[in-house]
């Protein structure tokens, strides 16, 4: 493969309607920067969407589901049959994302990928076959080149349909039992990071299952060696369906110029994996919190990430993202619709 579509650069972002929401935000009724992260955000937002008053309100979630071969080491405290029941509970509109996607108005898309358990046909569900979960990485690459491919052309597609809807913000979750271990396992490579450093007890291991864990990864890094200097082979090598397919869609998002809102540990684990395969994402990409996993600080210190809530989550799903999302209307909101000194016939601070 010559030149994949992984590497093309990102959309570049708008300079001038960044500094008019710079300009804006001086002239608002307030003192300047007193509303923070908020007007942070208004002014990235301004630029990503290429105008002076930006807005989050149409919407996209897609939920990446899989399986991982890891989990006949025993790291997860739950059944792989899980992945397939969650499927249908998240198109029977009973899990916390299809709460939150119904509360925001947003259009909402599962995607199986790759369980190891067959299921039934279920209405909703958007079937991409890529393979029965993943090998087990423990004793061997988690998938081929070729699957790897597939995954990250799968976030692609997920990416092209929110454009086409007309979508201004994208979000991206996951769902599969042993993605904690593949995700801390692929942070552990791209880091340069022991896994006691960054295993944390995913669906709820004790102590003992997380010290566990954490040896099956050590097992994985040294078996792997070398390869994991590689982003792409890293990926290949430990990660999921799912969180490859997150990889592709963050790039995606960069390249169609959609901002990207990023969830929880594993979300920001294929966002690392994005900006070390392709740098010119990271400006197309929003942080929504840091969760309650070991890990999920370093990740984000080194994606100089400013995630906006800090609410012990630990869930998945995109689940934490969407719950961010008022944040980022209300920033619009503020920006867009608050008076300047001169509107509202209020004094300046003087010069």
């Amino acid at each position: 493969m010559n030149h994949p579509w992984w590497l093309a650069g990102a959309q570049p972002v708008d300079q001038q309607m960044q500094a008019k929401a710079v300009a804006r935000q001086q002239q608002l009724t307030k003192p300047s920067g007193s509303l923070g992260q908020l007007e942070q955000l208004a002014i990235q937002l301004a630029g990503l969407q290429g105008r002076e008053r930006p807005g989050i309100e149409r919407l996209w979630i897609s939920i990446f589901a899989a399986d991982h071969g890891v989990v006949a080491e025993g790291v997860s405290a739950f059944p792989q049959a899980v992945t397939g029941q969650m499927l249908a509970n998240f198109v029977g509109g009973g899990a916390a994302i299809s709460v939150l996607a119904r509360q925001l108005g947003a259009s909402l898309e599962v995607i199986d990928l790759g369980i190891a358990l067959p299921t039934p046909p279920l209405p909703g569900v958007r079937r991409v076959q890529i393979g029965a979960g993943t090998q087990n990485f423990a004793r061997g690459p988690a998938m081929s080149p070729d699957q790897a491919s597939a995954a990250l052309q799968a976030g692609r597609d997920s990416v092209l349909r929110a454009q086409q809807a007309g979508s201004e913000l994208f979000i991206g979750g996951e769902m599969g039992i042993g993605n904690s271990t593949a995700a801390s396992a692929l942070a552990c490579a791209l880091l340069n990071q022991s896994a006691t450093a960054l295993v944390g007890p995913g669906t709820g291991l004790d102590a003992a299952g997380v010290a566990h864990k954490a040896a099956v990864i050590e097992r994985a890094l040294a078996l792997h060696g070398a390869a994991l200097h590689d982003p792409l082979l890293a990926l290949e090598r430990l990660g999921g369906f799912e969180i490859a397919a997150l990889v592709g869609a963050y790039l995606a998002c960069a390249q169609q110029g959609l901002p990207a809102l990023v969830d929880g540990f594993i979300c920001s684990v294929a966002a690392l994996a994005a900006v070390r395969l392709n740098p010119s994402c990271r400006e197309w990409l929003l942080f929504a919190h840091q969760g309650a996993e070991p890990g999920h600080q370093l990740v984000l210190q080194a994606l100089a990430a400013e995630p906006l809530l800090h609410l012990g989550l630990r869930l998945g799903e995109g689940s934490g993202a969407a719950l961010a999302v008022p944040l980022l209307q209300l920033a619009c909101r503020l920006h867009n619709e608050m008076a300047t000194f001169a509107e509202a016939a209020v004094a300046e601070r003087p010069v």
